[in-house]
């Protein structure tokens, strides 16, 4: 049910955190970010971040592909570990922008 992002950390160091992005219904808000651990300022000012890319996104909506990948460049800056929890099978979600082929 869920996807976790894994981005290379060999030449940055050790992750800084780990979030997850938990997708609520079609209902707004339709996103919750979770800190699982890591610096509470630098978690909750990435939060800030995401939730302006996606507040107003569900899933499958086509602007949310864009943003996701922003949101995934984004963790990988800060050196998150990004886990998103869209509430559907795998095979269902959305492809996920830190797996490119």
């Amino acid at each position: 049910m869920s996807q976790q992002t894994v981005t290379p950390q060999e030449d940055l160091g050790p992750p800084q955190g780990h979030v997850r992005i938990v997708y609520l219904g079609p209902v707004s808000p339709h996103w919750e970010i979770h800190g699982i651990y890591g610096d509470g300022k630098a978690i909750d000012s990435f939060r800030d971040r995401v939730m302006a890319r996606l507040m107003l996104l569900p899933p499958h909506d086509p602007q949310f592909r864009r943003n996701r990948e922003r949101v995934a460049r984004d963790a990988e800056r800060e050196r998150f570990i990004l886990e998103w929890d869209l509430g559907m099978p795998d095979e269902q979600a959305p492809p996920d922008p830190a797996y490119r082929s």
